[in-house]
């Protein structure tokens, strides 16, 4: 057999006679050697056969205002409609539209339970809006990038309202208002997946002591505004953390 040019001889596994490589049955038993006869090239060889490509994997048509790669973001209709309405809320009793009394929680409210609602998108303090909505806009946009609209909603519900709720019930003579327990439950959920992690010993991406400094202020604001609840506060950290669990276990998978 020379170097480069065709084999002489194949042996055939069944009888072991020495056959062509040319033909696809053995003359001698009949075994079938290859299914098809190879191809022979110029130079008399036996073309190699030529393995096929993969496919190449087929991504979804782009839709408008998409990058290659890059999906985009869906917007935090959620957080939006609970800043628009805590700042509207603002606006009412400022412009004399409605009387704080009406939309805030002034006494027990009694027949006027709706209060309980309009008091946490009532602010009578411009740094304790600033602060509050300020903080449910960062952690409310980044849970409803995370898990959808459906949690942010259910955490300003038991944190922001349940507060203001819990604290109208508590106090003999409660005047509340203000949405605080909901920026703490939205901040509490949004960083347990990383304190979870952290107590892993794993390494995390979030600024945990950025978040660590936001809930201290938010958390503080009854020093500054009498209005503003402890028990909203307290209420708003313990359904960040009911909330919070089940959606930290779904993104640590």
């Amino acid at each position: 057999m020379s170097t480069g040019g065709p084999d002489l001889f194949v042996i055939c596994k069944s009888c072991g006679s020495e056959v062509s490589p040319y033909i696809t049955e053995c003359p001698y038993c009949g075994n079938r050697l290859r299914k098809r006869a190879p191809k022979i090239d110029r130079d008399g060889r036996v073309a190699e056969r030529r393995r096929r490509r993969p496919p190449t994997p087929a991504l979804p048509r782009l839709k408008r205002g998409e990058m290659p790669g890059i999906r985009a973001e869906s917007r935090p209709y959620a957080t939006l409609a609970l800043l628009v309405a805590g700042l509207v809320g603002c606006l009412l009793w400022r412009t004399g539209l409605v009387k704080f009394a009406d939309i805030a929680v002034v006494g027990k409210p009694g027949a006027h339970w709706w209060r309980i609602v309009t008091a946490s998108f009532t602010y009578a303090n411009t740094g304790f809006a600033f602060v509050t909505l300020g903080t449910i806009a960062l952690y409310g946009w980044l849970l409803e990038r995370r898990h959808g609209p459906v949690p942010v909603l259910a955490l300003y519900a038991l944190g922001g309202i349940g507060g203001v709720a819990v604290a109208a019930a508590i106090y003999a003579f409660p005047i509340v208002q203000g949405a605080n327990g909901a920026a703490l439950a939205l901040l509490v959920a949004w960083a347990l997946p990383d304190l979870l992690a952290v107590r892993g010993g794993e390494e995390i991406e979030g600024d945990l002591l950025g978040t660590a400094v936001i809930a201290a202020v938010v958390a503080l604001m009854p020093l500054a505004v009498t209005d503003a609840s402890w028990v909203a506060d307290g209420v708003g950290v313990v359904a960040g953390l009911v909330v919070g669990l089940p959606l930290a276990r779904v993104a640590l998978r």
